[in-house]
């Protein structure tokens, strides 16, 4: 394997539609569910709505994330950002604005390249990244239960968020929220 960490940009827009495709089984959500102003009406989206509010993010020069590739293959994705840009999810977390405050909110990684360490691998090179480019806080908001489907951790497991040093900011028995000064 050959995998490296880059993030998304007008040049690699074209493979985060690879990523994000039917033959993936990843061709519905485009991740925009954060990006909408309310869970409300959510499941009654089209793929197509959702292809357009991500074309139309792109057009805004909102390229909020991660990519990961072996070789030239795009395997994974991560949703990073200034947080408060997604008011869906300052509303849903109950948080205070802080305009310095940077949030991981989703993961996707192809199912073949899934329970090997790669998504722990890139969220510590986006930290990496953020470091370098002057970020100093970022938040995770992992899903956590029991009996929790692992297509439905799309914003993380919390294991990555604690193998990378971020600290439990706010318990909760399904929705914590993790922490890291960079």
């Amino acid at each position: 394997m050959d995998i490296k960490v880059r993030p998304l940009t007008p040049e690699t827009k074209d493979d985060f539609f690879r990523l994000h495709s039917e033959k993936n089984n990843h061709g519905w959500c485009y991740c925009v569910a954060w990006w909408v102003p309310t869970w409300e009406g959510w499941s009654k989206r089209t793929a197509e709505d959702n292809r357009n509010m991500r074309d139309h993010l792109f057009q805004i020069d909102q390229y909020d994330g991660y990519l990961m590739y072996d070789g030239d293959i795009p395997i994974g994705w991560c949703q990073v950002g200034p947080r408060d840009r997604l008011k869906k999810l300052i509303t849903e977390y109950r948080l205070a604005n802080d305009s310095e405050a940077w949030a991981v909110t989703c993961f996707f990684i192809l199912r073949e390249y899934r329970e090997i360490g790669l998504g722990q691998f890139m969220l510590g090179e986006i930290l990496v990244d953020l470091t370098a480019k002057g970020v100093k806080y970022i938040q995770g908001f992992p899903r956590r239960g029991r009996h929790v489907n692992v297509d439905d951790l799309w914003t993380g497991p919390e294991k990555y968020f604690i193998d990378a040093g971020f600290s439990l900011e706010r318990d909760d028995p399904n929705y914590p929220v993790y922490g890291k000064r960079l």
